[in-house]
């Protein structure tokens, strides 16, 4: 069965762009092309299915147009997906990409060489990033990984991730070194030279990455190019722990991340380095959040945050590192999460909402600037009377855009402040902040 899989627009006339059918049918056509049982084996393509689409089983692929850089790349990645019975993927150039294949690989794999040959000097690099992992897993027992059952498969996996965490320095030449190793396979991985004890080490040091990324980043890059065994392990291995739970949760920041029973789940992890980025990674999420509705205190747990990581990130270059002071470490982020939830609620017994506290914060923080001291009922009912003006000016949709608005408000402010005798300090800092506050807390609720 030959198909066709081609783009259309609107100015394409009715019968043509009716032949192309529904996204329903180029659904199917897409599934059916995946699957090895269907008659479905020759699909023509304009665009469409070049890049991103993976069929482990296509084996060939034809040229016959133009294609530079990044899309040439991705589009003969097409055929080099690892399959049973499938021994390498084979690209039939019609009109000579080889001048544009040179191009594209040195800018996407770093060659330097101006006579690259391709797939040699891939498989190179790929044979020099394992000897350069290797060294920096030295005095690490990997043996669990490949001979275990399952569950010591994944404690391996663990524990080769807290192991690279060792030091900063040794963590980012690590992530650097996979990186370089994988695009180098992508571009040789049919080759006899590439052994099978290669390809297995080569799959273990990419899903120690994908795991370690989904720490700090969030969803790890390199999963979907992994092998099925690969990629098993690697969700089996972050959910052993409970962390992918933990990751799904706070993604969406409920109130669920500052309870008792989410923090003892956090404490349960054994591996020091693996919890402290989890909790840093959760700590920036839930103090982005809080940010959109009190930006100076979101912007203090921030500077709370990046010190103690300054810190530990400090500690990490000292050989003699230990897991009391990791645990140090991880006590103080996680009693940070735990000030952030109190300071989250602290409006509740004041006798403001949300919004009014972070206008309370703002007076506050400008008193403590400037040293005077203002009485606590008065400052409570001068933030009310702040969010009142506020809200008065930001009903009119584009009043962020509007001078004369903001004008407005700013003669509103000052009056206000003199009303209630706030001391005579640089109005313009309450100004300021006053409207940096406004402005970012209608940009996230509106």
């Amino acid at each position: 069965m030959i198909n066709m899989v081609m783009t259309r627009n609107k100015d394409d006339e009715e019968y043509l762009y009716n032949m192309l059918g529904t996204k329903d049918d180029r659904k199917e056509l897409d599934r059916q092309f995946k699957n090895i049982k269907s008659n479905f084996k020759i699909a023509i393509v304009v665009d469409m299915w070049l890049t991103g689409f993976d069929v482990p089983a296509l084996d060939t692929i034809y040229i016959d147009k133009p294609i530079q850089l990044h899309s040439l790349i991705q589009t003969i990645s097409r055929v080099n997906r690892v399959y049973e019975g499938k021994d390498k993927g084979l690209i039939v150039d019609y009109i000579g990409i080889k001048k544009n294949m040179d191009i594209a690989l040195k800018k996407y794999t770093n060659f330097e060489s101006d006579d690259f040959e391709g797939v040699d000097q891939s498989i190179k690099i790929v044979k020099d990033q394992l000897a350069v992992l290797r060294q920096m897993f030295y005095g690490f027992n990997s043996n669990k990984y490949f001979t275990g059952l399952p569950k010591e498969q994944l404690n391996c996996l663990n524990g080769a991730v807290e192991f690279i965490q060792r030091s900063e320095e040794l963590e980012l030449r690590f992530m650097a070194a996979v990186k370089r190793m994988k695009q180098a396979f992508n571009l040789c991985s049919a080759s006899d030279e590439i052994t099978d004890d290669d390809k297995e080490h080569l799959h273990f040091y990419c899903a120690v990455r994908s795991i370690l990324f989904k720490l700090t980043k969030g969803e790890a890059p390199d999963t979907a190019q992994m092998n099925v065994r690969v990629r098993e392990l690697l969700e089996g291995a972050i959910q052993s722990d409970g962390i992918e739970e933990l990751f799904e949760t706070g993604k969406h920041i409920s109130v669920d991340i500052f309870s008792e029973q989410y923090i003892d789940k956090i404490n349960a992890i054994q591996l020091p380095n693996t919890k402290i980025k989890l909790l840093q990674r959760l700590l920036s999420q839930a103090i982005e959040e809080f940010k959109k509705v009190n930006k100076i205190m979101g912007l203090e747990f921030s500077d709370r945050m990046k010190k103690v990581v300054d810190e530990y990130n400090n500690r990490r270059k000292d050989e003699a590192y230990a897991n009391d002071v990791l645990d140090d470490v991880a006590e103080q982020l996680a009693k940070l999460l735990e000030e952030l939830k109190t300071e989250k609620d602290s409006f509740k017994n004041m006798g403001i909402d949300y919004e009014e506290k972070a206008f309370y914060d703002i007076l506050k923080a400008v008193a403590k600037k400037y040293e005077f001291e203002y009485p606590e009922d008065k400052l409570i009912e001068l933030s009310r009377k702040v969010k009142q003006i506020v809200d008065d000016k930001a009903r009119y949709t584009d009043w962020s855009t509007r001078e004369d608005i903001k004008a407005n408000l700013q003669v509103d402010l000052i009056i206000l402040l003199y009303e209630y005798v706030y001391p005579p300090v640089t109005l313009d800092d309450v100004y300021k902040e006053v409207l940096e506050q406004a402005e970012n807390f209608k940009k996230y609720v509106e």
